[in-house]
């Protein structure tokens, strides 16, 4: 009895991390095309990827700058800073979640980037143009990562690309206060980046 009740969760594990890859990879919504414009940010387009696996070519600028690959959340975020504000990362590579250092205490810049870097649970509210940083997840071994696009004393609107085929390019993520630091009440936010 209990070896087939683990072959049947085994099967189940299996179906399920297989559906899981198929629907990530591929573009299962038919009301867009990759590469279509779905939103921008201070004229900075966000496009449409598909599913959150799906992978075309790297962009890079005519500079030569790595922008990360086509139509990734990290394409966005360093398309957006080096058009927005002509931000170079110092390392232009790696995943989403990678931004992000935990070795660096709230407040310090974070030389990889060349951004300062504040965790979630910080003295320092997000500000607009803030990028978001996501952990990773099971389903998810990059993180995410967005810009923040509006900020009040309750909640932040995050712009993103990537976000899935069916999902929104904007999220708000409720924020409070708690013993005088700002915390994003959502569990994968690991902290925020901001240009000097």
């Amino acid at each position: 009895m209990k070896k087939k009740f683990l072959k049947i969760i085994l099967i189940i594990l299996v179906i399920g991390f297989t559906a899981n890859y198929v629907f990530r990879k591929f573009n299962f919504n038919q009301n867009y095309q990759i590469g279509d414009k779905i939103d921008s940010l201070n004229g900075v387009f966000v496009y449409y990827n598909g599913g959150v696996n799906h992978i075309l070519e790297r962009n890079k600028t005519e500079d030569g700058y790595n922008l990360g690959m086509k139509y990734q959340c990290v394409e966005f975020v360093k398309r957006y800073y080096y058009e927005r504000y002509h931000h170079k990362m110092p390392d232009s590579y790696g995943n989403a979640k990678d931004f992000f250092d935990n070795k660096i205490s709230d407040g310090q810049k974070n030389e990889k980037r060349n951004l300062i870097q504040f965790r979630n649970s910080s003295s320092s509210k997000p500000q607009i143009g803030d990028l978001m940083i996501y952990s990773a997840t099971i389903f998810n071994k990059f993180g995410h990562v967005a810009i923040v696009s509006e900020v009040n004393d309750s909640q932040i609107e995050i712009i993103q690309q990537n976000p899935g085929p069916f999902s929104p390019s904007r999220e708000h993520l409720k924020m409070k206060m708690e013993d005088e630091k700002w915390k994003i009440k959502k569990s994968r936010i690991l902290g925020w980046l901001r240009k000097e």
